[in-house]
């Protein structure tokens, strides 16, 4: 079966990439910003290979993830409108081998960052390389929020502190909570909406576990928060105060909370939409974070 260009890529859900890119931009930035206070070099060319990289461990994933999803019955004609497994434009050998793929080029970037950067950053390209090999597993027995978390906040955001710098910098933890929060939250509208199709394909997932009620107001709190973090990192001087310009994605942030919260009364089918929104406050969130980090720097 032959595809363009444009159903391979789409094949990747590439809308969700903005929860693996982020992180790493930001952290790059932070270190950038650290560089000019504490004169610790950062290389310039790792950080963007850092970038390039986590795209591909994270599109090799998804991929995985919808073949896992559609060999355990759990993906159906309703669950998003572009499925091209459960719509047969894919066949699944076709997705293990684009999978397979991408785990490979992102093994290529990774082993080329550690060769300019030093052997050490295989403990975290290991780590999330091992994550994106059996996230399904995890997020079949309700631990995928916290496997996301770690995958696509805390590795990323050391592995990139190591693959601009050759250290470890583990001041740029601040980042990690006000970042991975609103990356989990993608993950848990999805599971949030597709809770009933989950159950009947004999999954467990953590919004499952908590119940509707308790996962509707979760996700409220987890792309709100991080800008209460944000500014309690502020008044502690953990961030500088250029970083309240991040309060401008707050309405994107409060548009996405009320969308969620109003589905008690209007069934989950009304939060269908609410992955990409929160992809949107998650580029949103981090580019302007980004931005004051590099106007602390500059200016």
């Amino acid at each position: 079966m032959k595809h363009n260009i444009k159903e391979w890529i789409l094949a990747t859900r590439p809308w969700s990439f903005p929860a693996s890119a982020m992180p790493v931009l930001v952290t790059f930035a932070y270190m950038i910003h650290t560089s000019k206070l504490h004169g610790i070099p950062v290389d310039i060319l790792n950080g963007i290979l850092s970038i390039i990289g986590i795209v591909f461990f994270h599109a090799a994933g998804n991929v995985m993830s919808d073949y896992m999803d559609y060999k355990k019955g759990v993906d159906k004609e309703s669950n998003r409108p572009y499925m091209p497994l459960v719509n047969k434009t894919f066949t699944p050998s076709e997705y293990m081998r684009l999978s397979t793929t991408l785990f490979i080029a992102g093994c290529i970037v990774g082993f080329a960052i550690m060769y300019r950067c030093g052997w050490p950053l295989i403990i975290a390209g290991a780590a999330g390389a091992l994550f994106a090999a059996t996230y399904s597993t995890f997020k079949y027995n309700a631990l995928g929020d916290l496997v996301i978390f770690g995958s696509y906040s805390i590795i990323p955001i050391m592995g990139t502190t190591y693959a601009v710098s050759s250290t470890y910098y583990y001041p740029a933890l601040v980042l990690a909570l006000p970042v991975g929060l609103i990356t989990v939250a993608i993950l848990h509208v999805n599971n949030t909406r597709d809770a009933d199709d989950d159950r009947k394909a004999g999954i467990h997932t953590f919004a499952m576990l908590i119940g509707e009620d308790a996962s509707l107001k979760l996700y409220a709190a987890e792309v709100l928060a991080p800008f209460a973090l944000l500014v309690i990192s502020v008044i502690l001087g953990w961030l500088p105060l250029y970083s309240i310009v991040t309060l401008l994605a707050m309405p994107q942030a409060w548009k996405c909370a009320r969308i969620m919260l109003a589905a008690k009364e209007k069934g989950l089918a009304s939060i269908a939409p609410l992955d990409e929104a929160t992809a949107k406050l998650q580029s949103i969130f981090s580019i302007l974070l980004t931005i004051s980090l590099l106007m602390d720097t500059y200016l």
